[in-house]
């Protein structure tokens, strides 16, 4: 018991040194940290803290003044004046054909010829059918004048002069069938030399020389199509229907321009012939007919194209590219660079477009710059570092 004690008493001294040091290490680094606190307090704020945020570089450009065109499109197809599909009017062997496949025809052309035989020994026939009849004829006449003269002298019975007279007027009539015989064996013969009824260019042949043709046939030899001028039919909005018909009935020419599918190459320049009659109640649109001349064959038949028709032209308008009109559940608007180069939202009220470029009715003025790339980035009051595409702007505000 004595030596617990002892050793007990031995051991309290060793503790403590080790409690002091701790407290002591403690102290100085709360003093370290206080110290390290308001030397920073005291120190003036930088530079970088002063400047805020650095500026967004974006491409802008200055709103332009001039004029666009309100244009009407649809997707169209051309489509011939005229198309013919050449048959045979008669029956017979095809003898010679007289066209080149995709050869240019004016109206009137020989194309081919059928056996012309057989209707020329019709011909032969009635016509000698009415000579044969106007002999007769010619002998009724000449005894009914004698019978006249009998009857005069009363040396024949009246009864037989009125005979006679109606047998003249049988002869007469003979003789006009056979005439009628005689122009059809002739209009026969003509039918046996085939013609081009329209000027145009003529497809591929579809029957050789040496077949058997019937007027029956349903194919026929060949197909002739009228491709100067031609013709492009498409669609637009029933809401359209009434400026353009207002325009036609003035008298004005409204231009059509027909573009290729990607709407990049201008094919050919026309004008508007017609409008249809009714209404597609499928699709709300009308039909329009345009007429081009095509004189270097621009356009061919069932070729699709797109169609644009010039209806108006606005005249000192605002216009800038489409790329500076942002759109928000408000409404459209844009991005405009301030003199001290920072950018404010700018509520619009956009017009009608042509390409690339949009008209602005409403909220912004010509000169003003506007935001074209880079408005991601941009808030209301954003500063910017405006690149200004002035060359590109200047070119355009002088078309």
């Amino acid at each position: 018991m004595t030596t617990v004690q002892e050793t007990g008493k031995l051991n309290t001294p060793k503790r403590a040194p080790r409690r002091w040091w701790i407290w002591l290490l403690m102290a100085g680094i709360i003093s370290i940290g206080g110290y390290s606190y308001w030397t920073r307090a005291d120190e003036p704020p930088s530079t970088s803290s002063k400047q805020g945020p650095p500026p967004v570089t974006v491409i802008a450009t200055a709103a332009r003044q001039g004029d666009i065109a309100i244009y009407l499109t649809g997707l169209g197809t051309v489509t011939p004046l005229n198309t013919v599909t050449v048959k045979s009017r008669v029956d017979g062997q095809l003898m010679k054909v007289l066209f080149q496949e995709g050869q240019v025809v004016s109206s009137g052309t020989l194309l081919a010829e059928i056996d012309s035989r057989p209707y020329e020994a019709a011909l032969t026939q009635v016509e000698g059918q009415m000579a044969r009849d106007k002999a007769l004829l010619e002998n009724a006449k000449l005894d009914l004048n004698r019978y006249q003269v009998l009857t005069k002298q009363d040396s024949i019975a009246k009864q037989q002069v009125d005979t006679q007279e109606a047998l003249v007027h049988q002869y007469e009539g003979t003789v006009k069938l056979d005439q009628g015989q005689i122009d059809n064996a002739k209009l026969q013969l003509v039918y046996s030399r085939i013609t081009a009824p329209i000027g145009g260019r003529i497809g591929l042949r579809v029957v050789d020389p040496g077949n058997m043709i019937h007027a029956s046939d349903t194919t026929g030899l060949a197909v002739i199509t009228q491709e100067q001028p031609i013709a492009v039919i498409f669609p637009i909005p029933e809401d359209s229907v009434p400026p353009v018909f207002k325009k036609l009935k003035a008298g004005e020419q409204l231009p059509v321009d027909a573009y290729d599918r990607e709407q990049k190459h201008k094919l050919a320049t026309g004008q508007l012939l017609t409008i249809d009659n009714q209404i597609d109640p499928n699709t709300g649109t009308v039909r329009l007919k345009a007429v081009f001349p095509n004189k270097d064959n621009e356009l061919f038949p069932n070729q699709f194209v797109n169609a644009r028709l010039l209806l108006d032209t606005r005249r000192g308008t605002t216009i800038v590219p489409v790329a500076a009109i942002q759109r928000s559940p408000q409404g459209t608007f844009v991005y405009v660079v301030k003199a001290d180069q920072t950018v404010t939202m700018r509520t619009v009220k956009i017009g009608p477009a042509e390409g690339d470029d949009v008209s602005i009715e409403e909220g912004l003025a010509p000169g003003e710059l506007v935001v074209l790339e880079g408005a991601e980035r941009l808030r209301e009051g954003s500063k910017v570092q405006a690149e200004v595409q002035g060359a590109e702007s200047s070119r355009k505000g002088t078309k």
